[in-house]
């Protein structure tokens, strides 16, 4: 079995996970919205919304709510588990008609609609407080947040008064499929210092001798600090970050730990998050034995797994236990010691999707995230049924560093970092960017005016003063006191208002394209046809975003369909693998304008190492646009899963991809990027998780990376918004916000550095967001302090040479796609 360390400082599921759940944008239908009561028809709880004012303005109780009474609520079915961050809070003010709000709420929540619960902050209190007036909304995090499908808000009042309220839940929703865990209850270390307390504060089940029928902090979504006696959270006690139990207590050598799921699920991996500061005897699990359930009955033969006992690095780290593709519905895990003490912070499972026999038809009403044709699944106990991809996979392998390099580096990142972050990344409720005008000598100077950037509201951001990272310029000094010195570019490059971005179904840029050669297009009919849309059958969602999804499907009948313009490698018969994009029907119009033009945009990109429009549904909602896929998957994915050959491989007997085959996928993102260049597309978004694998180790570039929530960690947050690639960016690109074919080159050079590594590692993992972003500054200074990603193990000095030129500073001296391209036909020769 394979078994990956990864060393992380934080793996905060809840600031990604904050997308809008329905009640203001109608995904949540009139039927899963109800109260205790209500004043009249017009104040019914389907008027309940978010910044709506339909009917009388909200939702409001009967009768006059009471100190002390929680008989009034407003409850909201999700259909579904959801991991719920954040909710938002609002009164009646119905053109200023009412003036009725909520002071004060709690909220109750379920999993199954029988047992509620209720919530309770991390120093246990439970009352939220609420809105001040009629009109403002109020937006409150949940910490810790909580696992769900039915939630209830509770109008608390400390005197009789009327209330109203309009509301918002936001989060994702929870793809691990978990329900409850039973364990023994943490216990209590004694240090000299203070005592060490190592109990699960936030389990949600009963706690009496053990913990049993809840979810806690082992499924909230933060991983501890690697010193377990301090916590990322603030104002509690030492080792809250941590479950841990003595092996005094367990005379059977082990912690066992029993995971009940919401079905049937085929499981492939288990993630734990463990704690190895062995100079305080504490250690990872030296193995772990599961048991699965399968309907009713325990499987006769566990499954016995042993990861390396680390007694040199002492940095907290994921052990990822591979699970085989056992079906069940319980797993029943024994976790034996290897030292005195044992901690885990988090405990994820991923499980492959099943294949529903539904077809991709149009929904009935709503966006098709909701329980419609689209997306019914058999719920029946005789399915098969594999559960929907974990939405968070960190597959990461520690490496060895030099210690004392990195401790120095760090300590001048992080005061550099800090003189930044002390009036830098928050951010609005409109976001805005800055517009960069550039003169006839490329000489660019910015704009003060600030403009609404895209309409696109992916996450519900948080904070007063957003800044796009291209302002963190200003606040490098060398930067503000010199404008005399020019920025040397010798390559095309296109001032805000001649470039046009394509801002794709899931809120991601594709391609950026000068407006001379969208102009060329404009006159061009779309050159593909109209696929059947009966003949879709979906598979998996492979991403979402506000105003669409990306789902994988199968497609009938295609080889008839395209007839002699494409070839695919199954029989004629046999459905074709194919990704979906798909605009909800309630997109607006300048959503359904931009999916139109990158179908026209798509239509005409024709090389064979650039992921291909095969056929569109336009003539009717939802509208969707059908591209090649690859059975392999990402190469992001692909790589992670096999090892370079030698001896290790042998020994782990995992499957292994030779240094010429790294060499020969290398060489066609090259060629692909090549074709692209030649029309000056710039993709913007360039990296492993955005090139497709298929047969003999094909590779094509696609563009729907950024819309996965496996990859929400690859993109620099700003309050909860994934927002910029800043690992695979170049620094003009994040300082100046200029994105062109040298600054794809940039991010060629990472992702080759990401392809002869395996992708067993986040490029810069030793930095934080805002020390990657401090080190373009370091570029930009041109002062030779600057890191470089270091020269991977498999990667000889010629490649090595070839990802160094990618990331010179100077643009016009980086190497073209097309040098690049006959630089690695020549390394292979």
């Amino acid at each position: 079995f394979v078994c990956l360390f990864i060393s992380v400082e934080c793996c905060c599921v809840s600031d990604v996970c904050r997308y809008p759940l329905g009640m203001s944008g109608g995904q949540i239908q009139d039927e899963d919205i109800s109260a205790s009561s209500q004043w009249s028809e017009s104040t019914a709880a389907r008027y309940g919304r978010l910044d709506f004012e339909e009917g009388d303005g909200a939702w409001c109780p009967e009768i006059t709510v009471e100190p002390d009474s929680l008989k009034e609520f407003l409850q909201i079915d999700l259909r579904s588990l959801h991991f719920i961050t954040l909710v938002g809070t609002q009164g009646r003010h119905a053109g200023g008609i009412g003036n009725e709000f909520a002071q004060m709420y709690k909220i109750k929540y379920s999993r199954d609609g029988s047992r509620w619960i209720s919530w309770r902050n991390r120093q246990g209190k439970q009352v939220i407080e609420g809105n001040r007036n009629a009109y403002d909304i109020v937006l409150k995090d949940l910490e810790p947040p909580i696992i769900a499908r039915f939630v209830r808000f509770m109008p608390v009042t400390d005197h009789s008064m009327n209330v109203c309220m309009r509301v918002e839940l936001y989060g994702c929703e929870w793809l691990d499929g978990l329900v409850s865990y039973n364990a023994p209850t943490g216990e209590q270390m004694s240090l000299p210092s203070a005592p060490v307390y190592l109990n699960d504060s936030v389990y949600d089940g009963a706690v009496i001798h053990s913990m049993t029928e809840g979810l806690g902090q082992l499924t909230d979504g933060v991983c501890g600090l690697d010193d377990f006696t301090h916590s990322h959270v603030y104002n509690v006690w030492p080792g809250y970050d941590y479950v841990g139990w003595t092996n005094e207590s367990f005379p059977s050598g082990y912690v066992e730990i029993m995971f009940e799921f919401d079905r049937t699920r085929n499981f492939t991996t288990m993630k734990v998050h463990c704690n190895n500061m062995f100079s305080r005897h504490v250690k990872a699990f030296r193995q772990v034995v599961c048991h699965f359930r399968s309907e009713s009955d325990w499987e006769a033969t566990p499954l016995s797994f042993s990861p390396v006992v680390d007694e040199k690095n002492p940095s907290a780290r994921f052990v990822t236990v591979n699970l085989a593709n056992h079906m069940a519905s319980a797993i029943k895990c024994q976790f034996y010691f290897a030292d005195a003490w044992m901690m885990f912070s988090e405990i994820t499972f991923q499980s492959d999707t099943a294949m529903y026999n539904t077809t991709l038809a149009p929904p009935k009403t709503g966006p098709p995230t909701r329980d419609d044709p689209t997306h019914k699944v058999d719920d029946s106990n005789t399915r098969i049924l594999i559960g929907c991809l974990v939405a968070i996979i960190f597959i990461l392998v520690a490496i060895i560093v030099i210690i004392l390099w990195r401790q120095v580096w760090q300590k001048m990142l992080e005061k550099a970092s800090r003189r930044m972050l002390d009036d830098e990344l928050t951010a609005s409720l409109s976001i805005q960017s800055e517009t960069f005008a550039y003169n006839h000598n490329n000489q660019s100077t910015a704009t003060s005016e600030l403009e609404s950037s895209s309409t696109y509201e992916r996450i519900f951001p948080l904070g007063p003063d957003y800044q796009e990272p291209s302002r963190l310029i200003c606040k490098l000094p060398e930067f503000a006191q010199s404008t005399e010195e020019p920025v040397q570019d010798g390559v095309p490059h296109y001032a805000e208002a001649d470039i046009v971005n394509l801002q794709g179904v899931t809120g991601s840029n594709t391609y950026a394209i000068p407006a001379v050669t969208m102009d060329l297009l404009s006159g061009k009919d779309v050159a593909v046809e109209e696929f059947p849309r009966k003949l879709l059958t979906f598979k998996e969602k492979l991403g979402e975003g506000q105003f669409g999804e990306v789902h994988l499907c199968e497609a009938e009948g295609m080889q008839e369909f395209m007839k002699k313009e494409f070839s695919f490698d199954v029989g004629e018969n046999q459905p074709v693998l194919v990704a979906v994009k798909m605009l909800r029907s309630d997109a607006n119009k300048n959503a359904r304008n931009d999916f139109l033009k990158e179908i026209k945009i798509m239509s005409r990109l024709k090389d064979p190492n650039i992921i291909r429009l095969l056929a569109v549904c336009i003539y009717s909602d939802p509208l969707c646009m059908i591209t090649e896929y690859m059975e392999n998957g990402d190469l992001n994915q692909f790589l992670s899963r096999h090892e370079p050959e030698g001896q290790l491989a042998l020994l782990s007997n995992a499957p292994t991809v030779s240094y010429n085959n790294l060499c020969y996928m290398a060489t066609q993102i090259a060629s692909g990027m090549k074709y692209l260049s030649s029309l000056n597309f710039v993709h913007r978004d360039l990296a492993t998780r955005n090139c497709l694998v298929g047969k003999n180790y094909t590779i094509k570039i696609a563009d729907f990376g950024m819309s996965r929530n496996l990859y929400s960690g690859d993109y620099y947050r700003i309050q909860g918004r994934a927002v910029l690639p800043i690992r695979w960016m170049s620094w003009e690109s994040i300082l100046l916000g200029k994105f062109t074919t040298a600054s794809d080159v940039w991010a060629f050079g990472v992702t080759l550095w990401e392809t002869l590594t395996f992708c067993k590692e986040q490029p810069y993992s030793q930095l934080t967001d805002e020390q990657v972003i401090e080190n373009t500054g370091e570029f930009f200074r041109d002062q030779k302090r600057q890191i470089y990603l270091p020269q991977p193990v498999l990667c000889p000095d010629s490649l090595y040479k070839i990802m160094l030129s990618c990331w010179r500073r100077n643009t016009k001296e980086r190497p073209s796609f097309q040098e690049i391209h006959q630089a690695l036909l020549e390394s292979q020769a």
